[in-house]
């Protein structure tokens, strides 16, 4: 299932209206798609028909996906904080935390990794913070390649900024909207600018990011004030500055964040679950299928070896290519296993039968060279036998080729030709491989075969 679809099932699910934008009202809450969405994690963890081997390559994804199930379960909601270096992405974080949970410097670099901690207020609602690299690091492509992978496995996106936006953070912003995430903007550092200059800036924004983030959730927040300076005069009457710190300012976007968790958090989390789960079901079945087609391949070209080897050795004209026909309904009946499709004995021979009558009208000139080359070869002597043999083993060999493949596509589209039918899928088949290459490949090795045995 592709992600559009699975988005739009989810949806379905989830909430009483179809998929939007961003920017379009959310979905009232279905209270059984999140247990919906758990049961369908439950399902890809315990499908007993993925190969061990693919589980051990995709052994971080499944992990990933049993602790989506697990804050599935807890009912958390995982907030991603993203933003250019300086703008004071940790410090907010720590802000809204009410303690220093995440470190914060000066300087380039200070956010090295992922780190998340319970928000103190929201302990309850299962709220929790992610704080991120920042996206404009020297080191570049690392450490933005991993913020944006915990932008996948998070439910919502506060974008920290401290100004106009530039144009490397709206290319993040519509990156991260492209990841199907509500996004808030927190316009941060909002202390340095005079009330006038605050809102015009605050509309400015609004519009800019229009389509991507609803209005209301453009926000101001000051998650380290810039320290207030007053002058004091002592008893002496000396003068001296003091400077005096000021809170931090970000109560409208707990409060939002708080509403956010409450109403709509186990939807959130359903929907980020199940679409991660989707695209982790994707890759289990392209691994599925590169697996299969390495052991059909071997499959193939083992049945090829004994089918060119066997028609070159058998001394009575045409009887060969009976037994060759024999050899093909084997590795048909073979590949319909590797592919989890079993056919019958009958049923393999029926679409040896059906391949092979499409090959017939499509080359019918070489299945005449072939006749010729197995009448000639009772009737050569010395290396001509040899000669002969090979190049009508070759054949052979190719002809497998093209019925093994053509069953492949068959097996793969769950034993049907589609809507083209037999004659136009074996066609692209014989179109699609390179004949002189595999009858070059299939001559020198069975001449090898031959000569050995001779010898």
């Amino acid at each position: 299932m592709s992600t559009d679809n699975l988005w739009r099932r989810l949806r379905g699910w989830l909430s009483a209206g179809p998929a939007g934008p961003v920017a379009t009202p959310r979905p009232r809450v279905d209270a059984s798609g999140p247990a919906r969405v758990a049961d369908s994690l439950r399902s890809l963890l315990d499908d007993p028909t993925i190969p061990a081997s693919v589980r051990h390559e995709l052994a971080s994804d499944f992990g990933r996906i049993e602790s989506m199930l697990a804050r599935l379960e807890r009912g958390e909601l995982h907030v991603a904080v993203f933003g250019r270096v300086s703008t004071g992405k940790s410090a907010l974080g720590n802000a809204l935390l009410g303690r220093e949970a995440f470190s914060v410097g000066v300087l380039h670099g200070t956010t090295t990794d992922a780190e998340q901690a319970t928000l103190d207020e929201a302990r309850h609602d299962g709220l929790v913070l992610i704080d991120t690299p920042g996206i404009n690091e020297l080191d570049g492509e690392a450490r933005e390649q991993l913020a944006f992978e915990v932008a996948e496995v998070s439910d919502l996106v506060v974008f920290v900024c401290d100004g106009d936006l530039t144009r490397e953070e709206l290319d993040a912003l519509n990156t991260l909207a492209a990841t199907q995430r509500p996004l808030l903007l927190a316009l941060n550092k909002a202390d340095r600018y005079g009330s006038d200059e605050l809102a015009g800036l605050l509309a400015h924004l609004r519009l800019r990011v229009a389509g991507l983030i609803r209005p209301e959730d453009v926000l101001t927040t000051a998650a380290r004030p810039a320290a207030q300076r007053r002058v004091e005069v002592d008893a002496h009457g000396h003068e001296r500055v003091v400077e005096q710190a000021r809170p931090a300012d970000v109560a409208a976007l707990r409060e939002r964040l708080l509403a956010i968790a409450a109403h709509e958090g186990k939807t959130l989390s359903a929907i980020n679950a199940g679409l991660y789960a989707g695209r982790l079901t994707d890759q289990v079945s392209a691994r599925i299928a590169q697996t299969r087609q390495a052991v059909a391949a071997k499959l193939i070209r083992h049945y090829c070896l004994a089918k060119g080897v066997a028609v070159a050795l058998n001394p009575i004209p045409v009887a060969d290519l009976l037994a060759a026909a024999g050899l093909d309904a084997a590795m048909v009946l073979q590949l319909s296993r590797v592919y989890g499709l079993p056919l019958t004995r009958s049923e393999s021979g029926r679409l040896v039968a059906v391949i092979s009558a499409q090959l017939a009208a499509l080359m019918g000139a070489i299945w005449g060279m072939q006749l010729v080359a197995s009448a000639l070869k009772g009737m050569s002597a010395g290396l001509s036998v040899v000669v002969t043999a090979a190049a009508q083993g070759a054949l052979g060999w190719y002809a497998t080729v093209l019925i093994g493949r053509a069953a492949e596509r068959y097996l793969i589209a769950g034993k049907s030709w589609g809507e083209a039918g037999a004659k136009r899928a074996v066609a692209d088949i014989v179109a699609s491989l390179d004949r002189d290459s595999i009858l070059r490949e299939a001559r020198e090795e069975i001449l090898k075969r031959l000569k050995s045995r001779r010898g």
